[in-house]
């Protein structure tokens, strides 16, 4: 990285509030520090003040041909501190008595930052966090609020190449905590937004904000994770800053035209093409990407369409089957109804196990949807439950090693080319019993004629 891109030097608190052009760009995440995280940071204030400066951590800024300060990370503190000095500013600005601290609160009364917010998160935490803030200040004096301004520091970093940005700011969260795995691959996949996409950012953005961190972290930790990693045969187990390799492909607009890329730009110009078409505005129709679980992603724009389909397929998916008595037979009803009240379903194991069967239903779904589902369903209980029936005590660990080095019945479904493939793979019947609570599962076992007791 040249020096002429990235310059790098030390500012407090006060001079990067003043900045004229530093914004927050719409692509970033809401703003969701909460009282907790507020109160640490002064805290910190608080029990640093004595000393000659205080390092608050790094920021790092993108800026862009018109001269704005875009920050790529740092963004939820400078938030912060932005509500941190407005509440000053109202609460104390008129009654202060040191100079040099009065002059600055001047500047920065004129000169702060006055970002805009349309999330309903951010707005909301804002909100709490302002309220926290006013109780906290009341015990600062002005001692400590020039040391706010003047002594607490940033390490800050400026590149005018966004790319860059992005990959420094990857660098700098990938051995840290402070981001979850779906949030590194947000600000990659926004980076690697064609030209001809970026009218569509905004939308995403907001439709992939409308998602909860929690909900992001359960799709893709609890299952697009799994079935991606169990399908290749890899252990995945957890899914962590070191996995996020799994979810990155191929940049339409500058991937050499090799011979495999040639179907997936066929099907991605396709797709834009007939959904723009005259005719549209006519019959009111519109087509989907045909995405599938292990092909490879396409990044940008495709890669958050994709996310939106697979939570939407997690959310019908199950009541879709339950519910449509005509969908699946008598006996796949009866396996569901028993995996959703039997005694012992709650219990750690047994939620891994069933993460493991709804893993397996989605996977065979995406590949030959609700053809032979209803068998489908028996083959998967049979497979997932024999592993609950077989261990007293489950572990993920166990879960996991039972995937990639006994059965790996997500490589039979990825290789099968029709669902009889699938629907024939023999399984050992069941001898003994070894878990609790478990009588329920045990006699679907005997009805299937897959237990010798």
């Amino acid at each position: 990285m040249s020096e002429k891109k990235l310059k790098t030097q030390i500012v407090n608190v006060s001079t990067l509030l003043q900045y004229a052009n530093l914004t927050i760009p719409p692509y970033q995440r809401p703003y969701k520090w909460t009282p907790k995280n507020v109160n640490q940071l002064i805290d910190d204030v608080f029990t640093h003040r004595k000393k000659p400066a205080y390092r608050l951590g790094t920021i790092v800024i993108h800026e862009d041909l018109a001269g704005n300060l875009n920050i790529v990370d740092g963004q939820q503190r400078t938030i912060t501190l932005v509500l941190i000095t407005r509440a000053i500013l109202y609460e104390k600005g008129n009654n202060v008595k040191d100079p040099e601290l009065k002059k600055l609160l001047e500047s920065l009364n004129v000169k702060i930052i006055d970002p805009e917010f349309k999330s309903d998160i951010s707005i909301a935490n804002i909100q709490d966090n302002y309220r926290e803030i006013e109780r906290r200040i009341a015990a600062m004096d002005e001692e400590t609020i020039l040391f706010l301004f003047t002594k607490c520091e940033f390490i800050q970093f400026i590149l005018d190449d966004i790319t860059e940005a992005f990959q420094f700011f990857d660098s700098q969260n990938a051995r840290g905590k402070d981001l979850e795995p779906h949030d590194l691959l947000k600000a990659f996949h926004l980076r690697e937004f064609s030209e001809m996409d970026e009218y569509a950012k905004t939308q995403v953005v907001n439709s992939w904000e409308s998602i909860h961190t929690s909900e992001l972290t359960n799709l893709f930790g609890e299952y697009l994770f799994r079935i991606k990693g169990w399908s290749k045969g890899s252990s995945s187990r957890y899914f962590t800053k070191d996995h996020v390799e799994l979810f990155k492909g191929i940049n339409i607009e500058k991937i050499e035209n090799y011979p495999y890329t040639e179907l997936i730009r066929i099907a991605h110009f396709y797709i834009d093409r007939y959904n723009s078409s005259y005719e549209r505005k006519i019959d009111q129709h519109q087509t989907n990407y045909p995405f599938q679980l292990d092909q490879t992603i396409i990044n940008g724009r495709r890669f958050f369409e994709m996310i939106t389909h697979y939570k939407s397929v997690l959310d019908s998916l199950f009541i879709t089957l339950q519910t449509k008595s005509n969908l699946i037979q008598d006996t796949a009803q009866h396996i569901f109804h028993t995996i959703n009240t039997y005694e012992a379903k709650n219990r750690t194991g047994d939620r891994y196990v069933r993460t493991l069967f709804d893993c397996t239903i989605i996977y065979y779904m995406d590949k030959f949807g609700d053809k032979e589902i209803s068998k489908a369903i028996e083959k998967i209980f049979i497979w997932a439950y024999s592993l609950r029936l077989n261990y007293q005590t489950l572990q993920l660990a166990s879960v996991d090693n039972y995937v990639v080095e006994e059965s790996n019945l997500f490589k039979t479904i990825r290789d099968a080319n029709n669902p009889s493939e699938v629907l024939t793979v023999y399984f050992n019947t069941i001898e003994r019993v070894k878990s609790t609570k478990t009588n329920e599962i045990e006699n679907i076992f005997k009805k299937l004629r897959y237990y010798d007791k």
